[in-house]
């Protein structure tokens, strides 16, 4: 069985000061380091990382891959197979946000704490997306039809079934897209220092 191994990254102390399209570029490299540990950590050497004209990714060779970054850390992964990360800091959310992203069917398979289940969701049906290289837009279009467990649930999205599995650290959730795959999460301080 493939061994999925999403890597998340901290940003350095000294580089959460940054701004503007600095910031930007710095975390945008950041989560291409992650990435490259991604790979590094599954045997798999990686091409040139191309996006289409609407910044999907494209695959480098035989590989998928996915990266999200956040102002504290970022996370990249590759797989043989279409995959998606995000990662989210918990925070307060408006009532209006948490009645858009699922139904009230979807937030009655839950019985985790409403901010808890709230980024759970959004992240699974954002990594779903990415997998998907659809937009934000067709978020709401994804459904949670089960979950699992406290890490795994699934979610239904352009009439295909997808497994998710979410990891929580340090204030914030993760979610990448698994295709019966052992998720193998790594989440570093600096390159070589575990969290």
């Amino acid at each position: 069985m493939e061994i999925l191994n999403p890597v998340i990254l901290a940003v350095p102390e000294e580089k959460k000061g940054l701004s503007g399209r600095e910031k930007v570029k710095f975390l945008s490299d950041h989560a291409r380091k992650a990435l490259g540990l991604s790979a590094d950590f599954s045997g798999i050497r990686l091409g040139k990382l191309e996006k289409d004209e609407n910044g999907v990714p494209l695959p480098s060779g035989d590989y998928f891959w996915s990266l999200s970054h956040k102002p504290l850390y970022v996370g990249g992964v590759v797989s043989n197979s279409p995959v998606g990360l995000d990662i989210e800091q918990l925070r307060e959310i408006s009532p209006g946000l948490f009645k858009k992203t699922a139904s009230q069917e979807e937030w009655a398979l839950g019985k985790e704490p409403e901010k808890a289940l709230f980024f759970r969701f959004w992240t699974a049906k954002e990594a779903v997306i990415k997998a998907n290289g659809t937009g934000i837009r067709d978020l709401l279009k994804c459904r949670v039809t089960d979950i699992i467990d406290s890490r795994n649930l699934m979610i239904r999205f352009q009439n295909k079934t997808w497994q998710i599995e979410n990891m929580v650290f340090n204030g914030h959730t993760a979610a990448v897209v698994c295709s019966k795959q052992i998720i193998n999460w790594t989440i570093l301080r600096e390159e070589n220092s575990c969290i």
